[in-house]
């Protein structure tokens, strides 16, 4: 499956809520982000509301016309809303109320029983049923991605910020090492590779030609901020661009 890009339009959201005026709107600027070339979008609808709200939602649903990522916590709110809105993606991820951002991928040891019993069937037998893709967010931990392929998961989206964030050349290939053979793990096991959280212009290039097998990149924070000083499309542009000369040299 080709490399692709979904923006991550929250943070759109963040500024909307900032002033309460009803605008910038995600639906707005997620199909700006597609018509740029984006292959789709990512929001996370968080239980406190942060950013992205319920009315967005149906919004998000009529207005996306490529690949719709629904990153959740594993409640019962969730899932019901989940099944409302039917997007192509439901990304399983962990969320703690103090957390500026989500801070590390599941530890599918501790949520292992519950996912199995409860979350994956309550997604699967829902009104959405088999139609939409589970994708888990994980650490690029052996231990994560064997959980994930026992939980019969579609997907797994590696958790990149520790790579992003890596204070020095040698910490950041370390990462790039251990996501590699993450990825290399689950494409052997059937599991879609995604991958996001922290990637920029400046680190995407390193990560796309170190990990193989990957599909969506998810990116929204480091997109929208320089989307301020060089317009929404441009900076989805500016991104398509790194991708698909990644593409060009691993044809």
């Amino acid at each position: 499956m080709p490399m692709q890009l979904l923006v991550n339009i929250d943070h759109i959201a963040t500024l909307r809520n900032a002033r309460g005026e009803g605008y910038p709107v995600p639906a707005q600027a997620a199909q700006i982000c597609e018509k740029a070339g984006a292959a789709g979008i990512v929001f996370h609808l968080r239980g406190d509301r942060r950013h992205i709200m319920d009315h967005d939602l149906s919004e998000l649903k009529e207005s996306v016309q490529g690949v719709l990522d629904f990153e959740m916590a594993a409640t019962e709110e969730m899932i019901a809303l989940l099944h409302q809105v039917q997007p192509d993606i439901c990304t399983l991820v962990p969320e703690g109320r103090e957390e500026l951002t989500t801070e590390g991928g599941l530890h599918l040891a501790a949520v292992f029983e519950d996912f199995k019993t409860r979350v994956f069937p309550a997604i699967r037998n829902g009104a959405a049923g088999s139609k939409v893709e589970i994708s888990l967010f994980v650490d690029p931990n052996p231990d994560d991605i064997q959980g994930a392929i026992e939980l019969g998961s579609d997907a797994i989206e590696l958790h990149t910020g520790t790579y992003a964030n890596a204070s020095t050349p040698s910490a950041a290939q370390a990462e790039l090492d251990r996501l590699a053979t993450a990825a290399k793990m689950a494409h052997a096991a059937g599991l879609k590779v995604n991958a996001g959280h922290g990637l920029n212009q400046k680190n995407l290039t390193p990560f796309l030609r170190a990990v193989p097998h990957l599909a969506d990149i998810s990116i929204g924070h480091a997109l929208i901020s320089e989307a301020v000083f060089h317009g929404l499309a441009n900076t989805v542009q500016a991104y398509m661009t790194i991708i698909e000369q990644v593409k060009e040299e691993q044809r």
